[in-house]
């Protein structure tokens, strides 16, 4: 009996990475400016809301600018010690990105809870004029990650980071223009806390994910109960297991699997033919398929526990077919 593995490899739809170092570049520089205006003049108008923003946006500079170095990071070569290269360094990038986001968001929410039992004076036009600001910046440097958003989670994370920021510079706006309207001081305080509950909501998800990649837990786009169908509907597989989805990048997800088959089953036409299916039905551009005649006896690593059988198969003799779809 023999076990014949295929390798699938599938290019992506990532964005260029000329346009990705521009894009990373423009919204660092951008951010970084208007991180000094808003903290210079949120200081000066005694704004917490405003200086609040400003240590997001710090955070956000930050995480654009390890972003950056992440998405060079992946572009690097592999080597004979590290032969997935560097891609997960994408995956580490969003994590440690929404690490910094909700650790802010804790100064944030404490300090403009103190300031509601305390309000200080603010000036609202001051406030107005520089989130104002602060709306286009972010609003422009976001359209630099637009097209890269759709997949890429260490770019989706910088999009929607601006973009949120963006959405937080206008309840500022709307703060200012509160407080000329009415007077009221704690309505700066109050906008600080909404912008630290905003940045938590949105900052948890892309922690979540990004904590799971880590995990090599099945990426959210993939559907695993459609990849086993896929896989057990193929002609002559009588049976599955050692199935494993994980993610090696932010942008590339790999599969390993077991497949039983018919002993007549042409298992380098199968694992082909799988390759192609697991690409563009299922979003796998490597995967790993052994393919066991079902007159076998039991698997090499029955000492293994399967996740969904439980059991193991083996076979005694090995070859090697590779696939590229």
């Amino acid at each position: 009996m023999s076990h014949d593995h295929a390798h699938g490899h599938a290019h992506g739809h990532a964005p260029a990475p000329e346009a990705m170092n521009r894009a990373f570049l423009a919204g660092i520089l951008l951010n970084t400016a208007f991180l000094l205006v808003e903290v210079v003049y949120g200081l000066r108008s005694h704004s917490l809301s405003l200086v609040a923003d400003g240590a997001h946006n710090f955070g956000d500079v930050l995480g654009l600018g390890l972003s950056w170095f992440a998405a060079w990071l992946v572009g690097r070569q592999a080597t004979a010690r590290r032969t997935y290269g560097y891609r997960r360094a994408g995956i580490l990038a969003a994590l440690v990105n929404g690490m910094l986001l909700l650790a802010a968001t804790g100064g944030i929410l404490w300090e403009s809870l103190q300031r509601l039992w305390h309000p200080e004076p603010s000036q609202g036009m001051t406030m107005i004029v520089v989130a104002g600001l602060g709306t286009l910046i972010n609003l422009g440097s976001a359209l630099f990650f637009l097209r890269g958003s759709h997949g890429d989670l260490n770019v989706r994370g910088a999009f929607l980071h601006l973009m949120g920021d963006a959405a937080v510079s206008l309840g500022v706006v709307a703060g200012g223009i509160g407080i000329l309207l009415t007077g009221w001081l704690w309505l700066d305080p109050a906008i600080g806390l909404v912008v630290g509950i905003l940045v938590m909501v949105q900052s948890w998800p892309l922690f979540r994910s990004a904590l799971d990649l880590s995990l090599d837990a099945v990426p959210a786009d993939v559907d695993l109960g459609q990849v086993r169908t896929l896989l057990l509907e193929a002609p002559g597989v009588r049976d599955l297991h050692h199935l494993h989805v994980w993610a090696i990048s932010t942008t590339s997800t790999a599969l390993s699997v077991h497949l039983v088959a018919e002993p007549e089953t042409d298992a380098a036409a199968l694992v082909h033919d799988l390759a192609h299916g697991l690409e563009h039905y299922c979003h796998i551009d490597h995967a790993t398929i052994q393919v066991e005649s079902v007159t076998g006896g039991d698997c090499l690593l029955h000492s293994e526990v399967d996740p969904q059988t439980h059991h193991g198969r083996a076979s005694k003799e090995t070859s090697h077919v590779h696939s590229h779809p």
